[in-house]
């Protein structure tokens, strides 16, 4: 995807959930009596705006990265004394709470929005098949064996390849057994078979629990009878077909299409020998892959021809569908497993087990959200929700800056029946910042690191 392609969708998933965040601050705050001055999506100088009846300032501003209300308080200039009552430090404690905690609140009311509307027309997920077992693994060691269906891990059912993924996540950095109930094809047996992890992918920069597992999920072969011939490819110009069926390169055998495409990206601008057959005749002929250079900078070799995918089993499409209130508690539960899942990860960012190289910054984010906008609108809108989970979980933290840490200060306010003195919250603003910053750049260090 293009840069400027990459750049929009990812301004665009930054607008929309900062300006839900904002707008639950903002909501809240016009509900509890509080003049609110600007609602600002961005930051710094200021590129449009306009005001509502109420005085309010809405501002569309130049740095993309973060949006703030601002409210009337007299922590921050003077108030006159005509206004006092409007102002955010003159309301009671519980009003204030709820202020400071509806942003995070919208963000998990715009996830479970998102994931309600993906809910409800129904979908179709594949079961978790194994189809090939790495020797010495995890999966070696436990006993698990190609063709078997996976239907709970740790005792938690795992209908879904998904939920199967999801499982494993959880386990991320740790040591101990892990437990596999498995079914063989055709039958209504199940089996428990465990492994053992030690320190499972504890210093993984971008683990794959598949892989890190030792196994390679099912999928149909591909025929190696071509089903498409891009016009102008190599291909084309090398007299191949819709229908041929690639049987050799340069003498050998084309194992499957894994073999095939590892054998032309190998060969950029290298002429090879290839032998298929068309209407049981069999063909010679040369063929030059055209050379591509990738995000990364590599080059790789592509002859312009995708091949015939064979069906899917029906026994491996679980089909989904449910009606209009149940989707929305399936999307209320996805949401709250998916904030579960943000906590646990970030225990194990601070304990050790998951390394600090899995933070992402902006850099990533833009480039996850532009791939995903490629994918197509289902797979933005589930990366759009699951950041809103992660938006509203981290401005929860009881971070001094952060929501959370606002809403602490309040919290002991609450019970104490006073402030905390000013030096000590000034303390914690400045301690919560100097935390927020380190972790920006270490995010921001792991997203230029990946570019080389």
């Amino acid at each position: 995807m293009s840069f400027i392609a990459t750049v929009f969708w990812f301004i665009l998933a930054l607008g929309v959930l900062v300006t839900v965040h904002e707008f639950g601050h903002y909501y809240v705050a016009r509900r509890c009596g509080v003049k609110v001055l600007r609602f600002s999506v961005g930051f710094g100088k200021v590129l449009y705006s306009w005001r509502n009846k109420e005085g309010t300032e809405f501002a569309l501003a130049a740095l993309p990265l973060g949006g703030y209300v601002k409210m009337l308080d007299e922590r921050e200039g003077e108030v006159a004394e005509h206004e006092k009552h409007l102002a955010f430090t003159q309301k009671p404690v519980l009003s204030r709470i709820a202020v400071v905690v509806a942003g995070p609140v919208a963000n998990f009311i715009l996830a479970i929005l998102l994931y309600w509307f993906l809910t409800l027309p129904g979908y179709s997920e594949l079961t978790a098949v194994v189809g090939k077992v790495e020797p010495g693994s995890v999966a070696a060691e436990a006993g698990l064996e190609p063709g078997q269906r996976i239907i709970a891990v740790d005792s938690q059912p795992t209908a879904t390849r998904q939920e199967f993924v999801q499982q494993l996540l959880n386990r991320l950095g740790e040591s101990g057994e892990i437990l596999f109930r498995v079914q063989y094809p055709d039958s209504d047996l199940s089996y428990d078979s465990v492994g053992e992890l030690n320190e499972w992918l504890r210093g993984d920069a971008e683990p794959s629990p598949i892989a890190g597992l030792g196994i390679t999920l099912f999928y149909p072969p591909i025929a190696m009878d071509l089903s498409y011939i891009q016009a102008d490819s190599p291909a084309a110009k090398a007299g191949l077909k819709v229908g041929d069926k690639l049987v050799a390169a340069d003498g050998k055998t084309v194992e499957d299409w894994d073999w095939w495409v590892e054998y032309v990206k190998a060969r950029a601008n290298q002429r090879f020998r290839l032998s298929y057959e068309r209407d049981g005749e069999l063909i010679d002929t040369s063929i030059t892959p055209a050379a591509i250079t990738l995000d990364d900078g590599s080059v790789i070799g592509r002859v312009g021809v995708r091949a015939s995918q064979t069906p899917w089993p029906k026994d491996m499409i679980i089909k989904r569908q449910y009606g209009f209130v149940q989707s929305f508690v399936v999307a209320v539960d996805k949401t709250w497993e998916q904030s579960k899942f943000v906590l646990v990860s970030l225990k194990k960012l601070i304990v050790g087990q998951i390394s600090t190289k899995n933070l992402s910054g902006p850099l990533t984010i833009a480039k996850v959200a532009g791939d995903s906008a490629k994918a197509g609108w289902q797979q933005f809108i589930t990366l759009l929700a699951l950041l809103s989970v992660f938006l509203g979980v981290m401005n929860l933290l009881p971070i001094p800056v952060l929501d959370g840490g606002h809403l602490l200060y309040y919290v002991i306010e609450l019970v104490k029946g006073s402030p905390l003195p000013e030096r000590v919250q000034l303390w914690g603003y400045q301690i919560g910042m100097v935390m927020v910053l380190c972790i920006m750049c270490v995010a921001l260090y792991n997203d230029v690191m990946r570019l080389f």
